[in-house]
């Protein structure tokens, strides 16, 4: 899926972990990501966090993936930032599903910098969709 998605790649995500109902992306805070405060912009951390949910939410086994594949999205987002960060800094997103429920489903995410210290906390609901479905809510990642 990361690759076809233009924006997180623009912004340097890296993919570490990548299974049905978990993932762990990966990027390092450029100057360029950071507001007049000198520390990263919100919308930065909410996005890497927003791809690791999407990742999480359709990663699918071997063989899965295809034209007809279900696709899933997300149907809402909230995120709490903790403790702020700045340029030069790497910060990883871990996804994990928590609750599915027919088409919809509930994933956390935590956002951590290089030692470890946790940067945001992020709860994604999702809704899974045909691809050209007309009942799409919104767009995970």
């Amino acid at each position: 899926m990361l690759q076809r998605d233009r924006a997180s790649a623009a912004l340097g995500m890296v993919v570490e972990r990548d299974v049905p109902g978990e993932a762990i992306v990966s990027m390092r805070v450029r100057d360029d990501m950071t507001n007049g405060f000198a520390i990263t912009h919100g919308g930065m951390v909410f996005a890497l966090a927003d791809t690791a949910f999407a990742m999480a939410c359709n990663a699918v086994a071997t063989g899965e993936e295809g034209a007809d594949a279900d696709i899933t999205v997300a149907a809402g987002a909230d995120i709490s930032f903790l403790k702020a960060t700045r340029a030069g800094q790497t910060l990883t997103a871990h996804a994990r599903r928590r609750a599915l429920a027919g088409r919809s489903g509930l994933y956390d995410v935590t956002v951590t910098d290089e030692t470890g210290d946790v940067v945001a906390e992020f709860r994604g609901r999702s809704f899974t969709t045909r691809p050209s479905g007309s009942d799409r809510p919104g767009a995970a990642g």
